[in-house]
């Protein structure tokens, strides 16, 4: 604001015509036109502070020479609700302002990548876009999982992603690298996060005859303090992949899966099998979790018994699910301090 606006006020307050002249509020009119100012500033102000506070993760973040990749996403009734027909529970019971069970954050993961942007293995990126390296396959070999808030169902929440970190690396299989995806899920205004996730894939080079499955020579003990056993079908590995907008296609094209990756049927999808385990906690056990940590040893194919065998460990519990030869799969250790 010009300092000579100062005066020029003083001098229309001295002036007997303005100041008797007022409003149709009955505010004198210089009043008026300072009013309406401060309107416009703070109007202008509370702009600035909404859009500070949506870009928080990229203003906060810069410093570390990462690029984010923010989307607002809103967790609807109805992904939340066709979640729970997936799973083949009652989806009524999940309405508006209810918390989204801890375990359900894949509907707000899904990508928007563009087709032609897709790997060749239709691996979407899940909010950032994937080197390829010339490694088509890839795999994911873990997650840890930090549940901060509850988010609820119907809320808008700022996604936030990216690569963490990428290593590049030659084994005695050949080159590969493993990349790092984090996320940070915020609910609407807030500035620390509900939910922060990262994701370890694999990325791999082209397969060269058929896939490596040995079969363990030990069989492993599955009895624990709560045993149940799934078969995951083609319809389960569609629907999830469908909801969480995951075209890769080792989990929805047969013959992808067997004559270019070689494994013998579709892969079950990681974070399906993650989900299945925190069910189980969640719903056979009644264990509301706070943290999980799961690593990916092998894969779990469609239509191939799963067991899933929970033991508490101290504080926390050990989930593990094995394939259909006994071999284990999934390691899962969950944290259930409750915040």
């Amino acid at each position: 604001m010009p300092l000579n606006t100062f005066a020029t006020v003083s001098t229309f307050a001295g002036e007997n015509n303005d100041v008797q002249a007022k409003d149709t509020k009955g505010y004198p009119l210089y009043i008026s036109s300072y009013l309406r100012k401060y309107r416009l500033y703070a109007s202008l102000y509370e702009c600035y502070h909404s859009w500070m506070k949506s870009h928080h993760c990229n203003a906060a973040t810069a410093q570390d020479g990462k690029e984010w990749h923010s989307r607002t996403e809103i967790c609807s009734e109805s992904a939340v609700r066709r979640t729970a027909a997936m799973l083949d529970i009652d989806s009524d019971a999940f309405v508006k302002g209810t918390p989204l069970p801890r375990g359900w954050q894949f509907i707000l993961m899904g990508a928007d990548t563009r087709r032609s942007l897709l790997r060749a293995d239709g691996f979407p990126g899940l909010g950032v876009t994937m080197p390829d390296f010339g490694l088509p396959r890839l795999l994911l070999g873990g997650r840890t999982v930090s549940y901060l808030k509850d988010i609820p169902i119907g809320g808008s929440v700022l996604r936030s992603s990216c690569i963490q970190s990428l290593t590049r690396k030659t084994v005695e299989s050949g080159p590969m690298a493993v990349a790092e995806i984090r996320h940070e899920l915020r609910l609407d205004g807030d500035t620390s996060p509900a939910l922060i996730e990262t994701q370890t894939y694999l990325l791999l080079p082209a397969l060269k005859g058929s896939s490596s499955n040995t079969v363990s020579s030990q069989q492993a003990d599955l009895s624990g303090y709560r045993v149940t056993t799934v078969v995951p079908d083609e319809t389960l590995l569609f629907q999830y992949s469908a909801l969480g907008f995951n075209s890769h296609k080792i989990h929805i094209d047969r013959s992808h899966a067997r004559h270019v990756e070689g494994f013998p049927d579709l892969v079950v999808n990681g974070g399906l099998v993650t989900l299945l385990l925190t069910e189980f906690l969640r719903r056979e056990i009644g264990v509301q979790l706070s943290s999980i940590k799961v690593r990916h040893i092998t894969p779990l194919f469609c239509g191939r018994p799963i067991t899933i065998v929970a033991n508490q460990e101290d504080a926390k519990w050990r989930l593990r699910a094995y394939d259909h030869r006994s071999t284990l799969a999934v390691d899962m250790e969950v944290g259930t301090h409750e915040l």
